[in-house]
């Protein structure tokens, strides 16, 4: 039956169906050949419409990514930051550590061989911490009557030291034109540096 043949009644009708009746109107369209491709087009946006949630979740799983490494940086730098000023502690520790140890040893040297000059019937003629002859660094250096004892403070010497101390003893004994005697204190002195102390006629004060 043609569209045009129908009552005024009945066109409404089927008007209404296309209206409200959703399996009539895909039933009309499949028969102009309409329905497989509107059952595509449902298919599709309902793939995209799935595409868009899995995006969504891969940038918000993108962005978690992204807060927690900003995070991990942020924790990192502030981490360096205190093993930086824990760094500077420990140096500071360690110098006034030192610096302190040199002293105590000084004195403590410095009482040792005062009595040993005055056993020889010498006097002292100076007493000196922390002086530069000729470019070199001495820790303590104590001036008789006939001789100069040149002491290196180490806590745990070893064989640069001794050879060090050579160096400036030698360098001392030609500036003042006065025997140098070396000596080397510390509290941790191994048998291969005390044999090589022996062998190069340094004194060890051990404490």
């Amino acid at each position: 039956m043609a569209y045009g043949s129908l009552s005024r009644e009945e066109k409404h009708r089927f008007l209404r169906a296309l209206e409200e009746d959703r399996e009539f109107r895909y039933a009309v369209m499949g028969l102009i050949g309409y329905r497989e491709v509107l059952d595509r087009i449902t298919k599709l946006e309902e793939r995209f419409a799935r595409l868009e949630e899995r995006q969504q979740k891969l940038e918000e799983r993108q962005q978690r990514l992204e807060e927690r490494q900003q995070k991990l940086e942020e924790r990192q730098q502030k981490l360096e930051e205190e093993i930086a000023n824990l760094r500077r502690v420990i140096e500071h520790t360690r110098r006034d550590v030192g610096a302190l140890t040199e002293a105590m040893y000084s004195r403590m040297v410095w009482e040792d061989l005062r009595e040993e000059i005055k056993a020889r019937g010498e006097k002292v003629v100076s007493r000196k911490r922390n002086v530069k002859v000729d470019g070199y660094d001495i820790d303590l250096m104590i001036e008789s009557e006939t001789s100069i004892y040149v002491v290196e403070i180490k806590i745990q010497p070893n064989h640069h030291d001794v050879n060090e101390l050579l160096e400036k003893t030698k360098a001392i004994e030609v500036h003042m034109n006065k025997k140098a005697i070396p000596v080397i204190a510390g509290t941790w002195i191994g048998g291969e540096v005390r044999k090589y102390c022996s062998e190069k006629g340094v004194n060890i004060i051990e404490y």
